[in-house]
């Protein structure tokens, strides 16, 4: 008797990504919290404190059901790699299974994948048609023998088949952990080639895992901060194209840039979008003096959130835009303070430890910043609250600068520069918790990641 699969259809809107193909040029618990569905809850990861256990999960092969051939393997690969690099779940190899399931739709031998351990199985069928691509999936909970969740079914155009893929991770991820997906969503930072001296840099955009790499910039002029839009469609950056720092605005499908605004004797660094796109908050630079400073994107008219004879930089709105937060040397050092968006009120500093702090980026969940700090000659990446209160090190080495969060703020990356002459820059992420460091597997040096949004 067939299993009754409810498939849910969604169609991935690729044509951004197919746009940027054409100028290319802690110690904290993992513990896998089993129970009957219906009577004691789903199968869920309850990620709390202590002792981390990866969840223990087999992927069967997925099946070709026509025109697939080893699409079907790559796919699996990838929603395995998602899975796993998460330091979340560990796979149970094929060579360990016990079933070995003819068909998609086939009854599940639960007994089979528990005597393999497995507590949550996924199956999977890939299909090529017309130049499209369709993956399906559906997750069990081998324990209590039921389905978790529904079925789904995704389409896209053939080249879109990793984003697929990262769909299907995002899904399985989701429904077990209980937290929002980040796996189809991007990453621009900035490449960076030449000798330590005299480094070309280009801006690049990937894949959140580093695959898929493209160059909306050349490597003309040195340019920095890359920042998406809360959409993703386009992106704030900083070049030295006329010798000095200068906004840059770029509409992400067409790569054609714009200066924000030219004014003589002024130079702005550091911008970054309001959560309703409405507003870009950035450094400006006049007269010796540097403040945060705040545009309206549709007037371009213009106001300080700051006016202090302090170095004031790198700006960051809280989710809901109500508040930013910076920092500022106006201390003697630099500490991280937060202001009111709208200007209305006096910046509030939260950092008081040793050392100094900068580069605050707000989490998209609102409930922690993080930030580079330097203690003495080494640095890391920390998150905090709001209000400063339990700051925690993720990160230790010779040189960790500039956080960004991953959609659902689960994990933060940032750049390790190694040292020496012959030092580069890499990018690496690392759990909120501060467990899970991994080097991003990009080829070549980069530095100044942003992560945008998750895709629709």
């Amino acid at each position: 008797m067939s299993l009754s699969v409810h498939l849910a259809r969604l169609s991935l809107a690729l044509a951004a990504a197919l746009a940027l193909a054409g100028p290319a040029a802690a110690q904290d618990t993992v513990s896998p919290a089993l129970a009957a569905a219906g009577d004691e809850g789903p199968l869920r990861i309850e990620i709390t404190g202590g002792q981390v256990e990866p969840m223990p999960i087999a992927v069967a092969p997925f099946f070709d059901e026509g025109g697939a051939g080893d699409l079907a393997a790559r796919i699996q690969a990838v929603v395995t790699a998602d899975l796993t690099g998460t330091d979340l779940f560990r796979e149970i190899p094929a060579s360990a299974h016990v079933a070995q399931p003819s068909g998609f739709d086939e009854p599940v031998a639960y007994p089979d994948w528990r005597a393999v351990n497995a507590e949550a199985l996924i199956l999977g069928a890939v299909s090529v048609r017309d130049g499209q691509v369709t993956a399906k999936f559906r997750l069990f909970d081998v324990f209590s023998g039921q389905p978790l969740g529904d079925g789904m079914q995704f389409d896209a155009p053939e080249a879109g088949w990793r984003r697929v893929a990262h769909k299907v991770a995002d899904q399985v991820y989701a429904r077990i952990t209980g937290e929002g997906p980040y796996f189809d969503s991007r990453v621009t930072f900035v490449s960076e080639t030449g000798p330590k001296d005299a480094r070309l840099k280009r801006i690049g955009i990937m894949d959140y895992d580093g695959a898929n790499p493209i160059w909306v910039t050349d490597d003309s002029a040195l340019v920095v901060s890359p920042r998406f839009s809360p959409d993703g469609s386009q992106l704030l950056y900083t070049s030295f194209g006329n010798g000095m720092p200068q906004v840059m605005l770029m509409d992400v499908a067409t790569v054609q840039s714009r200066p924000l605004k030219q004014e003589a004797g002024t130079m702005s660094f550091a911008p970054r979008f309001s959560p309703d796109s409405r507003w870009i908050v950035y450094s400006r630079e006049q007269g010796g003096n540097t403040d945060v400073w705040q545009m309206d994107v549709a007037t371009g008219a213009e106001r300080p959130l700051t006016e202090t004879s302090a170095i004031e930089t790198s700006p960051s709105y809280s989710p809901d835009g109500r508040r930013i937060v910076f920092e500022s040397d106006q201390s003697g050092n630099q500490q991280i303070y937060v202001i009111p968006a709208d200007g209305s009120g006096e910046p509030t500093r939260i950092s008081f430890g040793d050392g100094s702090y900068g580069t605050p980026a707000w989490s998209p969940t609102g409930d922690l910043i993080a930030f580079t700090k330097r203690n003495g000659d080494r640095f890391h990446i920390g998150v905090m609250r709001p209000d400063g209160t339990e700051e925690k090190l993720l990160t230790e080495s010779f040189l960790d600068e500039g956080p960004t969060w991953a959609p659902n703020g689960r994990v933060v990356m940032f750049t390790r520069q190694t040292p020496g002459g012959d030092g580069t820059s890499r990018l690496h992420s690392v759990d909120v918790t501060g467990r899970n460091m991994r080097p991003l597997s990009i080829e070549g040096a980069a530095s100044d990641p942003d992560w945008g949004p998750l895709l629709p």
